[in-house]
């Protein structure tokens, strides 16, 4: 029976040299913690937030993720695409995800602010609504992408190819159009 774990923090905490306990996490706080290579299979985070947590290379397998927010958080090689999709929602802000996957998820309306995504999968995820604000997108994927009433106005380093990727009322800058065009080869000047 897993535990209960409700409107607890939980700071400066090492979960990859102490056991990190499976349970129901519910409106619980994390500063500090250090979860690298911390198998978080089958653990239920709601309404959580995570504060200048390291997380990278987590296995987050069959876990499910509902309201949960980091900030300042270090998120590589995480592959997402694992999670239980149902009701995921997740916001990033100041995050560093290089390496991570989302693929094929269902993300409408997923935040990121200020945060590094170098090389991520989002292909075939659907980002409708999503904000990609001030964000570095360079070499991510974007392949069959849902990207609907998406704002990247304020990103740079993306490559979005319209003809694989639906972009109908997308936002963009006229900086970004560059990312736009890169596959047709030509010079776009100001």
């Amino acid at each position: 029976m897993p535990e209960l774990f409700q409107d607890k923090t939980f700071k400066k905490i090492d979960f990859s040299t102490e056991k990190f306990k499976r349970g129901e996490y519910d409106n619980c706080t994390f500063v500090d913690c250090i979860f690298s290579n911390t198998d978080l299979t089958n653990n239920s985070f709601l309404e959580c937030e995570f504060y200048s947590c390291n997380i990278s290379l987590s296995n987050f397998k069959n876990t499910s993720l509902k309201d949960v927010k980091f900030v300042e958080c270090k998120l590589l090689g995480i592959q997402f695409h694992e999670c239980d999709p149902f009701l995921l929602s997740l916001n990033f802000e100041k995050c560093n995800l290089n390496l991570v996957s989302f693929f094929k998820l269902k993300l409408k309306g997923i935040f990121f602010n200020n945060s590094k995504l170098i090389e991520v999968d989002f292909t075939e995820t659907d980002l409708t609504k999503a904000v990609f604000n001030e964000c570095d997108l360079k070499g991510s994927i974007f392949d069959r992408t849902l990207l609907e009433y998406s704002d990247f106005r304020t990103s740079y380093n993306f490559l979005i190819n319209p003809e694989v990727n639906r972009i109908k009322k997308a936002k963009f800058s006229l900086q970004g159009l560059r990312g736009l065009l890169q596959q047709y080869n030509i010079e776009i000047e100001a």
